[in-house]
């Protein structure tokens, strides 16, 4: 026994040189495929399909074969990288750095813990219950809730990978301002009495479990596990918006979509979040869509509205949320942060 303990001991330090070595080849691989992508999908469209350069078909065509393995392939990569981030923090971690602090502490704490802990409105109500157990104050919770589907890291990744930087710091800035000013809010109305009480009964059963240390071997598995899981669990919602994307990109004609949703429309913004409310996506799958529609003229501002309301007001979560929270405390939760998505569809569209 203790020499099977003495050979896996040895086996360990030289396990980790052959993993940095695989992931090394296979990020260069990565880029190689990634390069690649562009001229592939336009050989397969004109070459392969032979579809005539410029019709509508052969425009939906390639975006389709263009931007499925390209979303897929940045999504895959960055839930790697921030799998090996994630692996640092655990929900009882998280909940441990939340405790105790001043609110105002807290709000800024947990929207940015949100970008890059491993949680998703479908997450909401254990997560809930768990901040509750902490002590932690009802507005740092929610600024925590709005934060981690909204500006998460796969949307900052992709949306830096399909439109640059500065929509993806645009879009950064606005989703963790609207976290820190709706949690603050929502923690001044003093709300606490519309959170069901079952709630605080559980709360006071709750346990934070231990908390695994984890070699750098085992934080690389963490990070391909999350892919596995993670696109594995999407890659049919990214398909699904890249198709309708595809469809909007290649039929739909420009001048439409910035008649109803242009700048010179003052019903535009209102008009994206209403209709973005009632669907449910994810971050990956909704950045297709909204990389077409910035295409056909809509502005910038009414296209991160639309893309806030369906990640972060979502119908779906909006009845998760309803296991734990009373109607009161809901309605005021979209008001607020309805009322900031507004504002930051307006402000943009003036701006830009």
């Amino acid at each position: 026994m203790n020499l099977s303990n003495a050979s896996d001991s040895l086996k360990k330090p030289l396990q980790l040189p052959r993993y940095l070595m695989g992931v090394g080849t296979g990020l260069v691989l990565w880029w190689v495929v990634y390069q690649m992508l562009a001229p592939m999908a336009q050989w397969l469209t004109w070459r392969v399909f032979s579809l005539e350069r410029g019709s509508h078909l052969a425009a939906s065509v390639e975006f389709f074969l263009y931007d499925t393995p390209k979303v897929l392939m940045l999504l895959a990569l960055v839930v790697f990288g921030v799998g090996l981030v994630r692996s640092f923090f655990s929900p009882e971690r998280t909940r441990r750095i939340l405790a105790g602090k001043q609110e105002w502490v807290g709000n800024i704490l947990a929207a940015g813990l949100g970008v890059v802990t491993p949680f998703c409105s479908c997450s909401a109500v254990p997560l809930f219950i768990g901040f509750v157990s902490a002590g932690i104050p009802l507005g740092v919770t929610f600024s925590f809730l709005i934060s981690a589907p909204m500006v998460n890291e796969i949307a900052l990744v992709l949306l830096y990978g399909l439109f640059g930087w500065k929509v993806a710091l645009v879009y950064m800035s606005m989703g963790l301002l609207i976290a820190l000013v709706a949690g603050w809010i929502i923690g001044r109305m003093r709300l606490e009495r519309y959170v069901e009480a079952w709630v605080y009964t559980s709360a006071g059963q709750a346990q934070a479990g231990p908390e695994d240390k984890m070699d750098w071997v085992k934080r690389i598995h963490y990070g391909l596990d999350a892919v596995r899981d993670i696109v594995g669990k999407v890659w049919l919602y990214v398909v699904l918006g890249i198709l309708v994307g595809a469809g909007i990109h290649g039929y739909v004609p420009e001048n439409a979509l910035a008649h109803w949703l242009g700048k010179s429309n003052a019903w535009a913004v209102p008009l994206a979040v209403l209709l973005g409310i009632p669907l449910y996506s994810n971050a990956a799958g909704i950045i297709p869509v909204v990389q077409a529609l910035l295409s056909k003229g809509v502005a910038l501002g009414t296209v991160l509205a639309f893309m806030m309301s369906v990640i972060g007001l979502s119908l779906p979560e909006m009845i998760i949320l309803r296991k734990v929270l009373k109607p009161t405390l809901i309605a005021a939760f979209i008001g607020v942060v309805g009322t900031g998505i507004l504002l930051v569809g307006f402000i943009f569209n003036w701006i830009f």
